[in-house]
């Protein structure tokens, strides 16, 4: 069972019953003001409320607001599970822009993301960067209370202070996670740390994407010390942040630091590597059966490193991963091979995306290819308003692993962050970009372990002059795919506006176009740089 069941959020609402205008000074957020530093309503000396607040922290990954179904909404004035949740916006922001995602609908300006022709006023671009920067300024509100100053003045016993130290870890690296989006969406923005004032009309400082990156990097750095040691198969973890979930975000940070900075550096490929190593050290192994990553009980998985927790009975959203499965299924039913707890008929992935399987022999074979189905023999997006035209992917899984139905109403399937698989295809990318620390024998044997799983009767065949860039891009779309690494993994190669690497509808083209460079990242919301005149706007926009 899913340990982390402090995420139900217990005892939260009586700490999220303020209201404040943000650090970002724009948005109407719940729960933080000035009360939350009145240590006899809101922190005492006994556990119960660090605990409960901590849990909101984690929360807020999960969904948009503090009641089943998003309700009690986080952002004032946007919807919780479409607009101002995380990791539905995530996957709106990182997969729709790209070849391996398509929506049909027309909800507001959703379809402006595949065709790259989002402005600075987009309600979805405006939602997750609300998103990101309440989950910032939760996070630092929790910092602010819980330092060594404010605990001595509760009388805090010696041992609540060990555990608040290992929350207080947790916290910033939540808060350096939320931050990496920043960093990748949107390259600048205000930067909110624990000397910031939280809940008054001081506008934070702007910050360039070199001092965003600085402080991650230092965040991750220095919280190390009091994440837990890393268990495989501790129950007691799951669903917390440790030293390896660290390890993880910097790996990703340094793969793609010079294409956040501008830079060409091999010491961050050397970086990325070396925290590669740290994990794989661990003792985590590749799942076995490839579908295992994406089902009910998920959460005994020894692959999954960090995971985002949900739970369809006690913390219920209509974003994140029902949002993920349900929208991958056909409205009329048709074909629902996972069980979706709804029908909604919205994403699937185009031909081009297909291709990437198709250059592999015997890929019919492959596990991750017969995720994608084909049926509806209808494989060109003609009609971009038609689901059942394209590619259909059915991939995260409201079964477990034996089977059995998820009888809640809402999907159950908890979604990787970071995984073993990702780590693999980190350090052999890192290694071909010139990184020190690796060697092309494990390099090599990491690319064979994956083509192995996800082929028992063809893979692993795979030599040193397989090992290219362009072949670990394809492999990253093949094992990675609708897991919100597609738009940076494009950016970072030099594809995502490329006139020479397309795909269907594409800039808004049937055939694929290229569009302008500067829609590699997001456009700071109008409103923020409205309110906040510190900021600026990303060139372009």
């Amino acid at each position: 069972m899913k340990t982390i069941k402090f995420l139900t959020i217990i005892g939260v609402v009586a700490l999220a019953s303020f209201t404040l205008s943000s650090c970002v000074n724009d948005l109407d957020v719940t729960p933080l003001n000035k009360s939350i530093s009145t240590e006899t309503t809101t922190f005492s000396n006994t556990s119960g409320a660090y605990i409960s607040y901590l849990a909101k922290v984690y929360a807020g990954f999960a969904t948009g607001g503090i009641q089943g179904g998003d309700a009690n909404v986080d952002v004032v004035g946007m919807d919780g599970g479409s607009q101002a949740g995380y990791l539905r916006p995530l996957w709106n922001l990182q997969e729709l822009p790209t070849e391996e995602a398509m929506c049909c609908w027309n909800d507001q300006t959703i379809g402006n993301f595949h065709a790259l022709n989002w402005t600075a006023s987009d309600v979805f671009i405006k939602g997750f960067y609300s998103r990101l920067y309440y989950q910032i300024t939760i996070a630092t509100a929790f910092l602010q209370e819980t330092t060594d100053d404010k605990l001595a003045s509760r009388n805090v016993s010696s041992t609540l202070k060990d555990s608040i130290a290992t929350f207080r870890a947790e916290a910033r690296f939540l808060r350096a996670l939320a931050y990496y989006n920043v960093l990748d969406m949107f390259r600048n923005g205000p930067l909110v740390n624990d000397a910031s004032p939280i809940g008054s009309a001081t506008l934070p400082a702007y910050a360039d994407s070199q001092t965003i990156f600085k402080f991650i990097e230092s965040e991750l750095t220095d919280c190390q010390a009091k994440l837990s040691n890393p268990v495989v198969g501790n129950s007691n973890q799951y669903g917390h942040a440790n030293k390896a979930a660290a390890w993880s975000l910097l790996a990703r940070l340094y793969l793609n630091a010079n294409a956040f900075l501008g830079t060409n550096d091999a010491k961050y490929y050397t970086s990325c590597i070396e925290n590669c190593n740290k994990v794989t050290a661990i003792g985590y192994t590749l799942e076995p059966v490839y579908q295992n990553l994406f089902v009910t009980d998920n959460y005994n998985s020894k692959e999954i490193i960090f995971p985002i927790v949900i739970d369809g009975t006690n913390l219920t959203s209509w974003g994140g991963m029902q949002f993920l499965e349900c929208s991958a299924t056909a409205s009329d039913g048709s074909y629902n091979p996972l069980n979706a707890p709804g029908t909604w008929g919205g994403n699937r992935a185009t031909m081009q995306f297909l291709d990437r399987f198709k250059s592999m022999s015997n890929y019919q074979d492959d596990a991750r290819y017969k995720m994608l189905y084909t049926g509806y023999n209808h494989t060109s997006i003609d009609d971009q308003s038609d689901f059942k035209q394209g590619v259909q992917v059915f991939k995260f899984s409201n079964l477990s692993s034996t089977g059995v139905k998820n009888t809640a109403s809402f999907a159950s399937t908890d979604f990787p962050m970071f995984r073993l698989g990702d780590i693999y295809l980190m350090y052999v990318e890192a290694f071909l970009r010139g990184g020190a620390g690796a060697n092309q024998t494990t390099a090599l044997k990491y690319i064979n372990d994956l083509s192995k799983r996800a082929n028992s009767i063809s893979g692993g065949n795979y030599s040193a002059s397989d090992l290219t860039l362009s072949f670990i891009l394809e492999e990253r779309a093949r094992e990675m795919f609708w897991e919100c690494t597609r738009r940076t993994d494009l950016v970072r190669f030099g594809k995502l506006t490329d006139a020479n690497y397309v795909w269907q509808w594409k800039a808004g083209v049937k055939a694929g176009a290229g569009s302008d460079s500067y829609r590699n990242y997001y456009p700071i919301p109008t409103a923020d740089l409205t309110a906040n005149t510190n900021l600026k706007q990303n060139t372009g926009y």
